[in-house]
């Protein structure tokens, strides 16, 4: 962190020294019209404005994307992204986040970053409600952020999301209906109860299911904390107390290992679906044993990539629209519109699927 404190002053010290060059190019500028008019300063102030945006050098620039837990190995994936975009901008851009998801922790990570003066920041809050306020600090110090798995919030300049949620929970819905024939006992798990994706991606599962699956039914919602042993254990409890389970969803990439786990354990391997998100280096072992029957997701690191992509475009003051191409597979041709708190959401379509004939495409 000392690094990126000293860069961070470095900036400082830059842009107080054209700060006080500023004034003294102003001087001729109002000698000249004399008392014309203050009509004519606004576009005298405007085209510096212009002028700095469209100079900005990336290398200047420092980007902090924290996470939720920088020990999982979906946001070591997200990482890559960052450093890919560090060398072929010359931005710099970093990760950080509590070693374990905790709102508290993150939260804390974050304000000691405003207070360093980063000049973006990603966030892909655990809590994005308990966010709000800090994400607010952030842009009220003129920082932009970036949300990322928070297509609710409030407080951000963008949120960016890999595909439509409601559609992709629509999706693990009928994945795992047509394993399990369209019928039976399915469970569900979610991170947390306030992260946005989870609880979109399962409650338009849900809908889906109740809609076109009359013969399903869900036990229950049930959260993992973003902990792979609590996963494992609340689904073991299950199967004892409630032998009739026939498939399981998973939303954080931990939660299908958890489960598929826990259904070798029991011998359940051709008696329970499990179908979610998560990675190969989670879950590989268990998608061959057919233990887990379906993979689904996005590339964390193209994801990450994006975040910092759509960070330097708002420090050159450009708008992200729809139909824009963020040069990254997946965001070629997003779409823009704003969630019912007026936060802009950018759109991708980078979701994936994977089992034991495809997985090895995205062996990360």
């Amino acid at each position: 962190m000392s690094k990126n404190k000293w860069f961070v002053v470095a900036i400082v010290l830059v842009l107080a020294l054209s700060a006080c060059a500023a004034p003294a190019e102003e001087a001729p500028a109002e000698e000249a019209p004399a008392e014309e008019a203050p009509a004519e300063e606004a576009p005298a102030e405007e085209a510096p404005a212009e002028e700095e945006a469209a100079e900005v050098n990336p290398a200047d620039l420092t980007f902090a994307v924290c996470v939720k837990s920088i020990g999982a190995n979906w946001f070591g994936r997200l990482e890559q992204g960052l450093i890919e975009f560090s060398e072929e901008t010359g931005a710099t851009a970093f990760l950080c986040g509590p070693s374990k998801a905790d709102t508290a922790q993150q939260i804390g990570i974050i304000d000691e970053l405003i207070a360093q003066g980063i000049d973006g920041l990603g966030n892909v809050p655990y809590g994005v409600e308990e966010h709000e306020p800090i994400h607010k600090k952030a842009l009220d110090a003129g920082i932009p952020v970036v949300l990322h798995e928070a297509p609710l919030a409030t407080n951000a300049t963008y949120d960016i999301e890999a595909f439509d949620n409601c559609a992709y929970g629509e999706e693990m819905m009928r994945e795992l209906a047509a394993r399990m024939g369209e019928e039976g006992v399915y469970v569900s798990f979610v991170g947390s109860l306030t992260n946005d994706t989870h609880m979109v991606w399962q409650e338009c599962a849900y809908q889906y299911q109740q809609e076109h699956y009359p013969n399903m039914s869900r036990l229950g919602l049930y959260e993992s904390k973003e902990d792979i042993e609590i996963a494992y254990q609340v689904f073991k409890d299950l199967l004892k107390t409630n032998p009739e389970i026939k498939g399981a969803t998973g939303s954080s990439a931990s939660e299908p290992t958890a489960i598929g786990r826990a259904v070798q354990e029991a011998g359940l391997t051709d008696e329970i679906t499990v179908v979610g998100t998560t990675i190969v280096s989670y879950s590989g072992e268990l998608i061959k044993t057919g233990d887990i029957d379906l993979g689904m997701g996005w590339d964390p690191k193209l994801a990450g990539k994006a975040m910092c992509e759509v960070l330097l475009r708002v420090i050159r003051g450009e708008e992200i629209k729809t139909g824009d191409n963020l040069g990254i597979p997946g965001y070629e041709n997003v779409t823009v519109s704003p969630n019912a708190n007026g936060l802009p959401i950018i759109t991708g379509n980078a979701w994936i699927k994977f089992d034991a004939s495809n997985m090895m495409d995205y062996n990360f």
